[in-house]
């Protein structure tokens, strides 16, 4: 083992723990830092691959002689070590810029402030079907450091948010994907939209001419971006507004076409026949079919894909229909743009679960929509305050409750057959909850004990 080299991990998640068994197969003597208990199954893995690690506050002279300080992409920037360490003049890498060191896979990077989850999910599903041997990673799946500890594979599918990119500093995708930028996670990037968006645009600082960019033209802050700045990428726009010339996809009223070579046909495709409906997921597909079709996958099965792949958990999941009303649970839509998209694709008058810890929103995007779908609000959160301000002039009957099986009971009394109950709550979960999973499955549970 090649004990000159030391590497300091910040964060024992499965991002940090992914990082930690990685750099270690790598001859690196590793430590991990964590600010409170590891759980059991992460503490076992240590343990059996002989990590250092600890639970509590360390001394600052453990981040002396390091050649790498990796930070788990939650714990925010004014940590006490990573200030530290910043002060040295040294620069903090996250999880994926260090896996990508190591990574002989074909990468496919995905981003965007909503459909990360979707769109990777349908792009691993092209790629299986085609007959690649293929992982999937970062937020979704497996951390990228394990899956490249794991061992190899042909293609490497992963989910990226913008504080996995912030880390990153020459991790280039071979296909990169950014599917929108609306604000979100602004407190992260002190309330200044522009950081975000460079921070999204992360995903192709390196790109080279071998590199391919799929990406959004119908996205004002993508449009904007791309009008300032070059990239060395191919470039692959898609749009539901208007044609794209060369490689890229649009929507043609009912039709969507998917170009890549000039000398090829194009793969053409009625709307009704994808798997995922709704505005929002014709981006998604289109964006999916692109990052296959450069994959080398056939058309064949690019359209079988889109017609058969089923969506994760949580997000515009049918849970049941009772008494003739569908419940849906959309509790993974953490920000308001996601509850529009989730909105918009409703068809059924709507009784609108919502709310939860808010980051900052405006609702004033979503007025439309409540006024023309919503005949009523639940609230399911501690403080309901700014949702009750901002629609109570549009839906006349607004509840507040403070657990999903309130919530559900509350909703079903106020909803008839015909109509949808929705959770779409367009704040995070940790008011109440642990994680947005934790509201998902009690809104399920609340729902089956109707």
């Amino acid at each position: 083992m090649n004990t000159s080299k030391r590497i300091v991990v910040l964060g024992a998640g499965e991002s940090g723990i992914g990082a930690a068994l990685l750099a270690k197969s790598k001859g690196f003597k590793v430590s991990v830092v964590n600010d409170g208990t590891i759980t059991a199954k992460f503490r076992q893995e240590l343990i059996t691959h002989q990590i250092e690690f600890t639970e509590a506050s360390v001394n600052l002279n453990l981040l002396k002689g390091i050649s790498d300080f990796i930070k788990s992409p939650g714990i925010p920037d004014s940590h006490y070590l990573v200030q530290a360490y910043i002060r040295q003049g040294k620069t903090v890498i996250s999880e994926i810029e260090f896996a990508s060191r190591f990574s002989k896979a074909k990468t496919i990077g995905i981003t965007g402030s909503n459909g990360k989850t979707t769109t990777t999910l349908l792009i691993h599903h092209m790629l299986k079907k085609a007959g690649y041997k293929v992982s999937l990673a970062g937020n979704v799946g497996y951390s990228y450091a394990r899956s490249v500890f794991n061992g190899p594979s042909d293609y490497c599918v992963l989910e990226l948010s913008s504080f996995q990119l912030d880390g990153c500093y020459h991790f280039k995708p071979d296909i990169a994907v950014l599917l929108n930028i609306t604000p979100d996670h602004l407190d992260r990037y002190e309330n200044n939209f522009q950081k975000y968006i460079q921070s999204k645009f992360k995903i192709i600082q390196h790109a080279n001419t071998r590199n391919h960019f799929i990406y959004c033209a119908d996205d004002s802050a993508i449009s904007q971006f791309m009008a300032l700045n070059t990239t060395f990428a191919k470039c692959h726009p898609f749009s539901i507004t208007k044609p794209v010339i060369g490689s890229g996809a649009f929507l043609n009223q009912s039709t969507i076409t998917i170009n890549y070579k000039p000398n090829q046909k194009p793969l053409i495709m009625n709307i009704e026949q994808l798997a995922l409906q709704g505005k929002h997921n014709i981006y998604n597909s289109m964006a999916a079919a692109l990052a296959a079709k450069i994959a080398h996958v056939r058309k064949s099965v690019i359209r079988e894909s889109l017609q058969d792949f089923q969506n994760i958990e949580h997000r515009l999941e049918f849970v049941a229909t009772v008494h003739g009303i569908e419940y849906i649970n959309d509790s993974k839509a953490t920000n308001v743009n996601s509850a529009w998209y989730a909105l918009e694709s409703m068809n059924k008058p709507v009784i609108w679960i919502c709310g939860g810890q808010d980051k900052g929103n405006n609702y004033d995007e979503l007025s439309e929509l409540v006024a023309s779908k919503v005949k009523a609000i639940v609230c399911l959160g501690k403080n309901n305050e700014k949702i009750i301000k901002a629609f109570k002039h549009l839906v006349a009957t607004i509840i507040e409750t403070d657990n999903a099986q309130d919530a559900v009971m509350a909703s079903s009394k106020l909803a008839k057959s015909g109509d949808a109950v929705l959770l779409s709550p367009a704040c995070a979960s940790f008011d109440l909850f642990k994680n947005y999973e934790e509201r998902g499955l009690a809104f399920k549970s609340a729902v089956r004990s109707i």
